[in-house]
């Protein structure tokens, strides 16, 4: 079982109802990105835009676009969906899945698979996709890790998600607390496996040193979007910044494994969702999710299109060609959705890949390279509509130059 919870620090906050059939998926980001409400009604969306995104409000609308078939779900019934839903309550947490309208809640909580999020619910940045409030964050709580342990404990989970909003305001970004929840929960919670999805501590040095020390089994971080879109997706943060953060873990520690996650259809190209993958690849990037943007409000970025299942599919291959240990890539994924199911494909794919180079190793030079060039090809199998590659990295791509997001100032 796993789950990913988020704690809620707001005084009498009550979390958003489920939606009902064709209801607003999330983003690419494990904390953000939800769909919003039903174009036939812009006022509500428009209020709600306002109250939980004031720095939005004076942007003009972007009318949500009806949804294609295959992004439409059904209103969530299953008794299991009503327990999970029962026990969030009962013990005062409230869930990205709500927060963010994900369209899968329904198939997540009637598995009791919930997601966690950590330092708050308001974010210091005002990403253009996302879903999360923008404002001054409160105080941490410094009691949080023990709390999420204890009840990551109870349910007996085997793999727990952990995010958090961006906290620039704190001097570490919030990496101290990052290490301080993972040392909870491996007390609490030996056998658990632990991913973190983390945001780009931006400007905040020794941070990423901090998480990493803590050795989390999976260090996820989403690139988001191409480099080009960056200036109005995702102002406050920096491509390079990010692509240079993952590749660092790696270098930290190589026994972790390393996740990121792109949203498709907000206007990016072929080509460029190609160079990201290279880019991925080139910092030995393990695993990567891609999904359909959806939209909000009608204050958010626009939909651009929807990527059809097909396009998705086409996307994997490419990907998994290009060596990733594992992909998942279909309209409804999303950063953490199948987060256990997919960790045990990762950790087979990896021992699978390093049983093929012992056994080429053994074999002589000549069977070593013809076991290279396997690890590096087509994918075998994986979880959620995922494939699994060898360990592999393809050659570096050139050296990345700066782009307009490295220049500008959040």
């Amino acid at each position: 079982m796993a789950t990913r919870i988020l704690v809620d620090h707001r005084v009498g906050g009550a979390a958003a109802a489920p939606k009902a059939d064709g209801a607003a998926a999330g983003g690419g980001e494990g904390v953000a990105a939800a769909g919003g409400g039903p174009a036939a009604a812009p006022r509500a969306a428009e209020g709600a835009a306002a109250l939980r995104h004031p720095e939005k409000a004076r942007r003009p609308d972007n009318p949500i676009k009806r949804k294609p078939d295959w992004i439409r779900v059904k209103a969530p019934t299953h008794p299991i969906y009503h327990e999970t839903r029962n026990l969030m309550r009962d013990n005062r947490l409230v869930t990205v899945c709500e927060e963010a309208a994900c369209p899968n809640i329904g198939e997540c909580w009637s598995q009791r698979h919930a997601t966690m999020m950590i330092m708050g619910e308001t974010c210091t940045r005002a990403c253009s996709f996302c879903n999360v409030a923008t404002g001054m964050p409160r105080p941490l709580d410094a009691d949080e890790p023990n709390r999420v342990a204890d009840a990551v404990a109870k349910l007996a989970l085997r793999h727990v998600v952990v995010t958090s909003v961006d906290r620039d305001d704190l001097r570490d970004g919030g990496a101290a607390h990052f290490a301080h929840t993972i040392a909870a929960l491996r007390r609490a919670a030996p056998e658990t496996t632990i991913e973190v999805l983390t945001p780009d501590f931006l400007r905040k040095d020794g941070a990423l040193e901090v998480v990493v020390a803590a050795r989390p089994d999976v260090f996820n971080h989403n690139l988001e979007t191409v480099p080009r879109l960056y200036p109005t997706i995702r102002p406050g943060a920096r491509y390079y910044h990010s692509l240079r953060l993952l590749d660092r873990v790696k270098q930290l520690d190589p026994s972790i494994f390393t996740k990121s996650g792109m949203m498709l259809g907000l206007g990016e190209e072929r080509m460029e969702v190609m160079q990201v993958m290279d880019d991925l690849r080139s910092a030995e990037v393990d695993f990567l999710t891609l999904g359909q943007y959806l939209q909000p409000t009608v204050k958010h970025a626009a939909v651009d299109r929807f990527v059809t299942p097909d396009e998705f599919a086409d996307h994997a291959g490419m990907a998994r060609a290009k060596g990733f240990l594992l992909v998942s890539a279909t309209p409804l994924t999303r950063s953490s959705y199948h987060a256990d199911r997919d960790f045990a494909a990762l950790r087979a794919a990896r021992e699978a890949a390093l049983a093929r180079r012992a056994a080429g190793r053994a074999d002589g030079p000549e069977a070593g390279g013809a076991a290279k060039a396997v690890e590096t090809g087509a994918a075998e199998s994986g979880a959620s509509g995922a494939g699994a590659a060898g360990a592999g990295p393809v050659p570096p791509a050139a050296a990345p130059q700066p782009d307009a997001a490295t220049t500008r100032s959040p």
